[in-house]
């Protein structure tokens, strides 16, 4: 398995883990740059329907924003420096954009490196991000939902 093998007690990474790293890497970049070409929505959400993509059903069907409603328009103001108007739009969306530019250099440095820096594995800094951005995202749409800021 290229993924990592133990030597001298630490592990270290292969070349296609490495690869990996390097591609999350360049995604996270990407998705920063799209977000800057797009304008924010003034509404809060709706900002992801410039890259063609449908409205969001649960707030068509329902008619209250979903979890993730204004995830792309916080990444949109957080590019442009507006991190209350990012707050505002999404906080879970604020987190996840300022959490890519750590990201980055995390990842292209243990790529660099062959091995975790910081952690003993990459699952735990990687799962604990993923889950600490959903569980934000409920906590925030359930606040907001019981304000009825929506």
């Amino acid at each position: 398995m290229d993924t990592c093998r133990e030597s001298t007690g630490d592990a270290r990474f292969g070349s296609s883990t490495r690869s990996l790293l390097v591609l999350m890497a360049i995604g996270a970049v990407a998705i920063l740059a799209v977000a800057r070409s797009l304008e924010p929505d003034p509404s809060g959400y709706g900002t992801h329907r410039q890259l063609g993509l449908p409205r969001c059903h649960f707030l068509w069907v329902t008619g209250t924003p979903c979890p993730t409603c204004g995830m792309t328009t916080a990444f949109a103001w957080f590019v442009r420096g507006g991190v209350e108007r990012s707050f505002r739009a999404n906080p879970a969306g604020l987190f996840l954009a300022s959490g890519s530019l750590v990201l980055i250099p995390w990842l292209l440095a243990g790529a660099i490196l062959g091995r975790p820096v910081g952690f003993r594995s990459l699952e735990r800094p990687l799962i604990g991000f993923a889950a600490l951005t959903i569980a934000l995202s409920l906590v925030s749409w359930t606040i907001r939902l019981s304000l009825h800021y929506l």
